[in-house]
């Protein structure tokens, strides 16, 4: 079993910064690789970022060059910044873990950002 806590999520006006942390615990050893997704209002969910246990990255292409995903392995965190907010950004946040080769089986319960015009 892994748990997957977020934080940082809030409300901050277009143009702004956040920072999303997540933190893990339970059987890390298990990880290959973790992501962010998000969820609008009536939208599915969609991958915007992930990392794997090597530091390999992607990016949905909306965010490309506004987020960056990093992790601190001696913290089991992963973190999201995320620039430039833009309105559309606006969504749940969840966290997720994976093992190789496999889809994201463990989820965080979610944080709300919310990006002002």
């Amino acid at each position: 079993q892994v748990q997957l806590v977020e934080s940082g999520g809030g409300l901050v006006q277009a143009g702004g910064s956040l920072r999303l942390s997540c933190a893990a615990s339970g059987s890390i050893f298990s990880i290959n690789a973790m992501g962010w997704y998000r969820q609008a209002p009536g939208k599915q969910r969609e991958l915007v970022a992930a990392i794997t246990s090597g530091g390999n990255t992607n990016y949905a292409d909306s965010v490309k060059g506004r987020f960056t995903i990093s992790r601190d392995n001696a913290k089991n965190t992963v973190y999201l910044q995320m620039n430039s907010l833009k309105p559309e950004d606006t969504a749940v946040y969840y966290c997720a873990s994976r093992p190789a080769g496999t889809n994201y089986n463990y989820w965080g319960q979610g944080t709300q950002v919310t990006v002002s015009s």
